[in-house]
């Protein structure tokens, strides 16, 4: 992926033509790998942007750090800002770059700082309980 200098990106702001919600998700989300539990929460948000499938964003305090990798792997979201990348050695191949964050959000959604959201299909399962 080619860089972009930060100061020559386009910075969005959500609205009718790209929305984006946050809400709090009153249930437990549980992410699980390789046998063990990657993040045990009841303190998720769930980000819905545009077409896309809903996110859980996970607070890192509900994480366990110890089993991810902090990746060199990075993206750029207009709406969101820079984005950072955790690749889980206990989930092989797969489970690269599986969890990202977004360090310093952008205003419009600023609650997401300090949380991480996986993919589905690089994790064993991303429950959301009763």
């Amino acid at each position: 992926m080619t860089q972009t200098p930060s100061s020559t990106r386009s910075v969005k702001v959500p609205g009718p033509d790209h929305p984006i919600s946050i809400v709090r998700q009153p249930r437990r989300v549980l992410v699980k790998l390789a046998g063990k539990i990657i993040a045990d929460t009841r303190d998720a948000l769930t980000l819905s942007e545009a077409s896309y499938a809903p996110v859980h964003y996970i607070p890192r305090k509900d994480v366990d750090m110890t089993l991810l990798q902090r990746s060199e792997h990075a993206t750029y979201c207009p709406y969101k800002g820079e984005c950072a990348y955790y690749s889980m050695p206990s989930g092989g191949e797969r489970s690269t770059d599986a969890a990202w964050t977004y360090e310093s959000p952008f205003d419009a959604v600023a609650i997401i700082k300090d949380h991480i959201a996986f993919y589905p299909d690089r994790v064993d399962s991303i429950d959301v309980l009763d």
